[in-house]
């Protein structure tokens, strides 16, 4: 079984970050809280006070997919409801790490933040599933099973006791193997080599199964652990080879498709709730666009690094038959499952739409 050209792989620049969990010092969270309030009320001041501010805050630069689609949110709220709202959109942690931001959605400090799906996992384990190595057989699965509501009310309705509410997906894309000087076209590939993953423990079960060491680190430290030969390679979207220069040391990158994990806009309840029927709709069709601009850039992006990455980086790009890898890792599935009954459901569904959009074969 092989897999089709990189071109129908997507993904956008890396919003994978150094994060802390949850438990973080809620003093210092609400001391943040308190100061973005009163600064944001003397902003306000400033404008528009008869307009409600709207703040969405995110981690990733003005270029990227993600700040795209939200300033199409926001054009689309400014047109149809610019008389009540003013929505402001932060990039590149302007409002601190990614669960510094989901902790003050959480408290009303701001309305709206994209998060991690490694963050969201702390909240609920019914995120836990999109952890899982092999989840879906291809990216037409994914999106197909993404874009089901009934699939995806039970995870995005489940932090709602926490105080915010999933609103839409964003597409990022599929993580893969690449190495520095030896390419992987099996499991047998891996073994010795040192591999770095996220912090989780579903991603250091994945590569003891599949016969590599783990090597959890932050993100940030990723490159300079490559160049020093601390570690022989790492896991992530194609974006992490140009935009994160991963590329410039890390000459194969093997499709292996290990995972595809999405990106997820969430939103305070109280402000939510605040909406009037009419405003909902239009919040809704706003969440709706998001998810669509940022696909459809995701996409340009990810076809942007990719030719970068071959064309200047001089990366091969290898197309491993997928199987023994699926098989490798099939025991974590079990485990995971019988951990945590509660996502079985969502998971038998997951495999009706892997059964109607299987892994293309050349």
């Amino acid at each position: 079984m092989r897999l089709l050209k990189q071109k129908n792989f997507l993904k956008p620049k890396n919003t994978d970050k150094p994060m802390n969990g949850p438990s973080r010092c809620f003093v210092s969270i609400f001391a943040m809280s308190l100061f973005l309030s009163a600064a944001f009320l003397l902003a306000g001041c400033s404008a528009a006070s008869h307009k409600r501010i709207i703040r969405i805050g995110h981690n990733q630069s003005t270029s990227h997919p993600t700040h795209i689609a939200l300033t199409a949110f926001q054009d689309y709220i400014h047109q149809n409801l610019g008389d009540r709202y003013v929505v402001e959109v932060y990039p590149s942690e302007l409002l601190g790490s990614q669960t510094d931001m989901v902790q003050l959605t959480q408290t009303g400090a701001i309305d709206y933040c994209i998060a991690s799906n490694a963050i969201l996992e702390t909240f609920s384990k019914n995120y836990e599933i999109f952890n899982l190595p092999y989840l879906f057989a291809s990216t037409e699965s994914y999106h197909h099973a993404m874009d089901d509501s009934s699939l995806t009310a039970p995870i995005f309705t489940a932090t709602e006791k926490a105080g915010f509410t999933a609103v839409t997906w964003l597409d990022a894309g599929t993580r893969n193997f690449y190495t520095v000087n030896k390419p992987i076209q099996s499991p047998a590939d891996l073994k010795g080599l040192k591999i770095r993953v996220q912090q989780s423990p579903t991603n250091i079960e994945m590569m003891r199964l599949l016969g590599g060491s783990a090597t959890p680190m932050g993100f940030g430290d990723v490159y300079t652990a490559l160049q020093s030969n601390i570690i022989d390679g790492a896991e992530n979207n194609e974006m992490a080879l140009t935009d994160n220069g991963h590329g410039d040391v890390c000459k194969y990158y093997s499709y292996d498709m290990h995972q595809m994990v999405p990106d997820i806009l969430i939103g305070n309840n109280v402000f939510i709730e605040s909406l009037t029927d009419e405003e909902r709709m239009i919040f809704e069709e706003g969440y709706r666009l998001v998810n669509q601009v940022q696909r459809q850039e995701w996409v340009n992006a990810v076809s942007a690094a990719i030719e970068k990455a071959a064309n200047q980086q001089k990366v091969q790009f290898l197309y491993p038959d997928q199987a023994p890898f699926v098989n490798a890792c099939s025991p974590l599935h079990q485990s995971v499952l019988e951990n945590n009954p509660a996502i079985r459901p969502i998971y038998d569904v997951i495999q009706e739409y892997n059964k109607q959009y299987p892994t293309t074969t050349e």
